[in-house]
């Protein structure tokens, strides 16, 4: 397998492991982007409801889903490890882990910090004449640096700067020397607002959130090769917490998100649109018209049902329209806590012959300590 078949082949089987798979498509697709393996929630808590995660309670996993949230969380460090199999049906040492933590460093400032670690797995690579050049390990990773602020006691700000390298084309070639991984700069937005009210005359909490990700630059993987768009998406959701019998709460979630990409796209339109071309003309670049960008948008909705603040049930389901995509599926999942230790558990159920992601699981471990600042 030579490089430029080895990119392509990489570039396919990550568009499969992207939630948004839009290699499905009917009508119209929405171009590939760039290392995909960043649309993929990492979280077990999230990956649980749907990829519900926008508006719900904040905890040091809102890195992924919403780092706005992080102003709000009321201990005052804490760290998370997950981990997925991923493709595991196609690719069976194919992971995808996270490494997550935050600071609060005073009642409204919290700042964060992430490592996402995609790992496409062993490829055997040969030359031109089928000689072997060795076995090879391609994988993706992506740091973060977040700065969350809270504004009065209801609505808080957040900002994240990434740096992303892909190594798919630092494959050995016949000469014995490696390429050079590829490499990207982005940034995020997100806005959470949350307001103490009544339902079903118990106490409740409503809350609301948008999270812009992945504006950045372009990603180019090969000299003389046409850049790829990274996958800037938006994401808005809302979610009600109330109480539900006694020692008990309930939590409903429902998220709508769209990617900030083409929606058709030749190599040359690849070539000359710019980033911020592409984010504003994506609401409006459907051939056919408003109702084709309403078929872009992803719905996900969310349940979680919370015991003592120590046992979780959760549930949700992702639909995706079938003319823009095939990956529409429910979710489960559970949560434990002893003291400051959570660990959470997500599983996938889809057909795994219509849909390579069936029955993936997903394991978060999080740690909070410290007391809240005031």
């Amino acid at each position: 397998m030579n490089l430029k078949n080895l990119l392509s082949t990489i570039l396919f089987s990550c568009a499969l492991s992207s939630t948004f798979l839009t290699s499905a498509q009917t009508i119209n697709p929405v171009e590939r982007p760039a290392v995909p393996f960043l649309q993929i929630s990492p979280d077990a808590r999230t990956a649980a409801m749907g990829e519900t995660g926008a508006a719900t309670s904040p905890d040091v996993n809102a890195l992924s889903s919403n780092p706005s949230k992080l102003a709000f969380i009321t201990d005052g460090y804490g760290f998370s490890i997950a981990y997925s199999p991923w493709l595991k049906s196609l690719v069976p040492d194919m992971y995808l882990s996270y490494l997550s933590g935050f600071y609060k460093l005073s009642d409204r400032n919290t700042i964060g910090a992430s490592l996402r670690y995609f790992s496409m797995g062993e490829i055997q690579l040969t030359d031109a004449g089928q000689q072997s050049l060795g076995a090879f390990r391609p994988n993706d990773f992506a740091i973060d640096a977040t700065m969350a602020r809270r504004f009065g006691e209801s609505f808080s700000l957040g900002g994240s700067l990434r740096y992303i390298q892909s190594g798919v084309t630092a494959a050995p070639t016949y000469t014995g020397q490696s390429g050079k991984p590829a490499t990207a700069f982005a940034i995020d937005f997100s806005a959470y607002y949350q307001q103490k009210s009544q339902l079903f005359n118990k106490p409740a909490k409503l809350s609301a959130g948008l999270y812009i990700a992945n504006i950045g630059t372009k990603m180019v993987y090969t000299a003389g090769d046409l850049p790829y768009f990274l996958p800037a998406n938006v994401k808005l959701g809302v979610a009600s917490t109330f109480g539900w019998m006694q020692e008990s709460q309930f939590t409903v979630a429902f998220d709508l998100n769209k990617q900030l990409l083409p929606t058709t796209s030749t190599d040359m339109m690849r070539q000359d649109i710019s980033v911020s071309s592409a984010l504003f003309s994506s609401f409006s670049d459907a051939p056919g018209g408003f109702m084709e960008e309403l078929m872009e948008v992803n719905m996900a909705g969310g349940l979680e049902y919370l015991h003592k603040q120590q046992f979780a049930l959760r549930a949700g389901y992702f639909y995706q329209n079938p003319k823009k995509g095939s990956y529409s599926y429910f979710t489960a999942g559970l949560g434990f806590q002893y003291q400051f230790i959570n660990i959470d558990l997500a599983y996938l159920i889809a057909n795994q012959q219509k849909n390579p992601l069936g029955s993936t699981l997903r394991f978060t471990l999080l740690f909070n300590f410290g007391k809240a600042l005031h």
